[in-house]
């Protein structure tokens, strides 16, 4: 009970620091709802050591914000997560929390638990910092209003994230940034939350 309350606590902690953010205007709403999507990526490593080989208390937290998510967007419980105008592209959350529940399960269920963190970490910081600096300095565009320096910083990030945690696989971490840069610009807006994550896990398992 202590592991799932001490989970639950860190997620809350980062929204509330989020809500206050946007309150006192340190962020604008994009920075915010960045702030939240990178710093719940972090709940990963601490449900590693919360939690270990109890696969069933690990995946509650990310099943339960599914739901939440899912309420969030349709009545705007938590605005630092939503955009004003709303749309399907929208429920980047909901799916944001589907594949941390997805790569949880199988991360801890069949021991897959540094590829989960790999694959989590990319989805937070790569995902997240390429918005920032695309949306913020990025001025040449790529592809669907995406830029080149959004899309190199993804490429950088997952390759720090890979070199930090496979550094004996630095000869793939190339493609492997180069697959999830180009997997985050050709994605459709929001459902790069399932795809680079769930296909970067998918790849680890499979080659590792």
């Amino acid at each position: 009970m202590l592991e799932l309350i001490i989970g639950f606590g860190f997620v809350f902690l980062i929204l509330i620091i989020a809500s206050l953010f946007e309150r006192l205007h340190i962020f604008n709403d994009e920075g915010t709802r960045k702030f939240i999507h990178i710093g719940v990526s972090n709940w990963f490593i601490l449900a590693r050591f919360l939690f270990e080989d109890k696969t069933y208390l690990a995946i509650i937290a990310p099943l339960t914000f599914i739901v939440l998510n899912y309420l969030s967007y349709r009545y705007n419980l938590v605005s630092a997560m939503e955009r004003d105008e709303k749309s399907v592209n929208d429920l980047g959350t909901v799916y944001y929390a589907i594949s941390l529940t997805i790569i949880t399960y199988f991360a801890f269920e069949y021991d897959y638990l540094k590829e989960g963190l790999f694959a989590i970490l990319v989805m937070g910081y790569g995902d997240g910092l390429s918005a920032v600096f695309g949306k913020f300095f990025g001025k040449k565009k790529l592809y669907q209003n995406k830029s080149w320096l959004g899309t190199f910083t993804m490429f950088l990030v997952t390759m720090i994230i890979g070199l930090i945690l496979f550094p004996e696989l630095w000869y793939l971490m190339i493609f492997i940034a180069l697959m999830m840069s180009m997997l985050e610009l050709f994605t459709p807006k929001g459902l790069d939350n399932i795809s680079v994550p769930l296909i970067l896990f998918l790849f680890l398992v499979v080659i590792l």
